[in-house]
């Protein structure tokens, strides 16, 4: 591995762990190992704490690609439970609202699963990573200050339920860049009348790179400290 002249490296992001986390860690290790202090090091596409999966880590060189690496579409696997909601849209925030799900068929959940697809304007969270009056929407809504986002034209190009097992909801969803799937969720359980939140979500694959195809974090470290220091 050549770190300065740049190399992508697939991590499989730990739940509970920022992206920054699995970057500051892998950065720490690279710099020690080439005894460089200054090599770059960056992610290409943030996934939220609650969420695991795919990340990609760019170094060197080739962190001036991790634009086009976030461009491409993303697959996501995961979690909607219908019928309670939270201000964040997934268990970051308790629930706030219950709502009846008695009316939920798998057909009704299936077809409006469909209808959601195609390109659309999005509204982020109130708990995303946004700048609003240059701080962090998330850092106004734990205070209680008002958040007001503009919305965003994504594309949803699959929407799939693969399990329905009430009130939880199995789903694949590919998507375009700056999706929220909290917000997806939340639009979910409107449109059905029952509210809705994630409770669940594992990023799968990135335009070609899969997460079959990564390693984890400590899996990379061992790979790291064992690499021949360069001369």
């Amino acid at each position: 591995m050549n770190f300065k002249e740049g190399e992508v490296l697939l991590v499989n992001k730990p739940l509970k762990w920022t992206s920054f986390d699995v970057v500051n860690k892998l950065r720490y290790y690279i710099r020690k190992n080439i005894g460089e202090k200054n090599i770059k090091v960056g992610h290409a596409g943030t996934l939220d704490p609650l969420a695991d999966g795919l990340l990609i880590i760019c170094t060197g060189k080739k962190t001036k690609e991790i634009d086009s690496f976030q461009a491409q579409e993303k697959l996501y696997s995961g979690t909607i439970t219908l019928g309670s909601t939270t201000p964040s849209f997934d268990l970051e925030s308790e629930i706030n609202e219950t709502f009846n799900i008695s009316h939920l068929t798998n057909e009704l959940i299936e077809i409006t699963a469909k209808k959601m697809t195609g390109e659309q304007e999005q509204f982020p969270p109130i708990f995303s990573a946004k700048k609003v009056d240059g701080q962090r929407a998330y850092d106004r809504a734990r205070k209680g200050l008002d958040v007001e986002l503009k919305s965003k034209l994504i594309t949803i190009s699959k929407f799939e339920i693969t399990e329905i097992n009430l009130p939880k909801v199995n789903f694949i969803i590919s998507c375009s860049k700056g999706t929220y799937i909290r917000s997806i969720a939340n639009d979910f359980g409107k449109l059905l009348d029952s509210g809705a939140h994630l409770s669940a979500l594992r990023r799968e694959q990135i335009g070609e790179f899969k997460l079959s195809d990564a390693f984890e974090v400590d899996e990379l470290v061992s790979i790291i400290e064992n690499l021949e220091r360069p001369a």
